[in-house]
């Protein structure tokens, strides 16, 4: 499954050049597999991008309690001065958290992930 993932990583970089950052966490807030861009510095230290994707998982499952009135989310969005972050969900348990830079087509981004994940 851990090669898979990291398939899906490797396909997912490949999508964009300003795709920063890919990586697969468990919902207990580890990392499967994933990271940066090979060529680039991380924008944060290990443990606050440690600290963010639990944030991210946190968020995720919240989402989940308006699932009965609104469905599965399909994935979420958030823009901040530096980056964009995506999150999808993998299945119950797993998610890919991606990040881009700030000047990214994220709608077609996005769109790219989305077809990727459904042939998973």
């Amino acid at each position: 499954m851990i090669s898979d993932y990291e398939n899906l990583c490797e396909t997912i970089f490949e999508i964009d050049p300003k795709i920063r950052y890919v990586a697969i966490y468990h919902k207990s807030g580890h990392k499967l597999c994933g990271g940066i861009r090979a060529d680039l510095d991380p924008l944060l230290p290990s443990e606050e991008i440690t600290k963010s994707a639990m944030h991210s998982i946190m968020r995720w499952e919240t989402r989940g309690a308006l699932a009965t009135f609104i469905g599965q989310g399909k994935y979420s969005l958030a823009e901040y001065e530096k980056i964009k972050r995506m999150t999808f969900p993998l299945n119950q348990a797993e998610l890919l958290l991606v990040s881009t830079e700030i000047d990214v087509n994220h709608d077609l981004i996005i769109s790219k992930i989305l077809d990727v994940l459904q042939k998973i």
